[in-house]
């Protein structure tokens, strides 16, 4: 069936496929910053996408912290649910706290600890006994390290609550749609694509876990005796699994960019140099730089290989300061960053306009130009704050008018322009 834009299209599972252009929907990793900025430019195609239902999408694919929101739409959580889920900081079932992702790694620090004594034991023969040099005898206490610092496994419990839930499933194979959750499997590097057949009998909260295990930061994931690592390490997007299936229309949401320090970033802000940002700031770019430029070249590669298929690549503006030095622990900049994401996402849809409105229509989809420029939308409303008085609402316009004040003074002073 085809979509008629202005209305959101429904499926079941004996009716998919049956005509209706196939949509599929890829999600990169980033952390819980990657997770942020996703929830809200999902919530801003939910309000300015006519035609298009983020809960039923024939395929989604999804890679670490994208694996988490994939996962979550193709369980019929709509992406303002996500959003209070993930960024308001309010007791419910479906509150996932970031914070959870901070829990140090016992288990693993005592398991390497009790490595130790043999380790050093062997060690010790292998310089003292056997005659090697002290370098390559005491090379192997490198084993007592831990491979990871921080307890991933309760991504899997807290996930696996939240969909146990009614309506929902932790089963990739009870979905009504497709989902596939891409980790690397760590002793030959080859992409393990959880929820394709012979992959979808783990379940999805593990899958998850697996994707999102950051070498260095999360222990490896076992999994019927094999180690499972961050699904990034070998694509960004993994949607080739997506094309291959026939999509017509692949949406693909990045989260990281690198930073460019331009003059014109779009905040205001100077900044000479990430260098003056220490060692957080340099390995953030690094990182950035090496996941984008393979981006790159799996877009380009995409392109040839699959011409039949409209591919759309968002991601925020490479000038964006606010999302690069965002701190995604801190409840008011999680609400924030994701209002950001909103916002900026909305404004990019409308300048893209001229480019996406004719490719979207091939497939049904069409841009709701009177939502995206509509000043009053938001993605976060105080919705539980008690009424203000007369009183406090002069003394907000009055700060707010302040703060706009003081930002305004704080930007430099344009020089004389200058030709390019």
């Amino acid at each position: 069936m085809s979509r008629t834009p202005g209305r959101k299209a429904s499926s079941s599972p004996s009716t998919r496929n049956t005509g209706r252009p196939r949509i599929a929907l890829a999600l990169a990793g980033g952390g819980p910053l990657g997770a942020i900025y996703e929830i809200g430019a999902l919530c801003a195609l939910d309000d300015g996408l006519l035609g298009l239902d983020l809960n039923d999408c024939d395929h989604y694919v999804g890679v670490s912290a994208g694996g988490f929101i994939a996962a979550g739409l193709a369980n019929g959580i709509r992406p303002r649910q996500l959003c209070e889920a993930f960024i308001e900081d309010r007791a419910s079932e479906d509150n996932f706290d970031p914070s959870w992702l901070l829990k140090p790694a016992w288990g693993e620090f005592g398991a390497r600890l009790r490595r130790l004594p043999g380790l050093l034991r062997d060690a010790t023969w292998d310089w003292a006994v056997q005659g090697r040099s002290f370098t390559n005898a005491f090379e192997r206490m490198g084993a007592a390290l831990p491979t990871g610092v921080l307890d991933n496994e309760g991504i899997h419990r807290q996930i696996e609550r939240l969909f146990s839930q009614p309506g929902r499933t932790n089963d990739f194979r009870e979905l009504h749609t497709r989902l596939t959750l891409v980790a690397t499997q760590l002793d030959t590097g080859e992409a393990a694509p959880f929820g394709r057949p012979g992959w979808d009998h783990v379940p999805i909260s593990r899958a998850i876990q697996a994707s999102a295990a950051l070498p260095g930061l999360f222990p490896p994931v076992e999994i019927r005796g094999q180690h499972y690592v961050d699904g990034a390490l070998k694509k960004t997007l993994h949607a080739t699994v997506a094309l291959d299936e026939g999509a017509d229309l692949l949406l693909c949401l990045n989260p990281l960019v690198p930073f460019h320090t331009s003059p014109s970033l779009r905040d205001g802000r100077r900044i000479p140099s990430l260098v003056e940002g220490g060692f957080p700031a340099v390995m953030s770019q690094t990182f950035r730089s090496m996941i984008h430029s393979r981006l790159a070249l799996g877009l380009k590669h995409y392109e040839r290989a699959y011409p039949g298929s409209d591919i759309v690549l968002l991601e925020p503006d490479q000038r964006d300061a606010t999302l690069f030095f965002a701190n995604t622990f801190s409840y008011r900049q999680r609400r924030e960053i994701a209002e950001h994401a909103y916002q900026e996402t909305r404004r990019m849809l409308l300048e893209r306009r001229p480019e996406l409105a004719p490719m979207l229509a091939r497939h049904g989809v069409a841009l709701d130009v009177e939502a995206l420029q509509d000043p009053g939308r938001h993605l976060l409303q105080n919705r539980f704050a008690r009424p203000r008085t007369a009183v406090a609402n002069r003394l907000h316009a009055t700060l707010d008018q302040l703060q706009q004040q003081l930002e305004r003074a704080a930007r430099p002073v344009p020089g004389p322009a200058r030709s390019r």
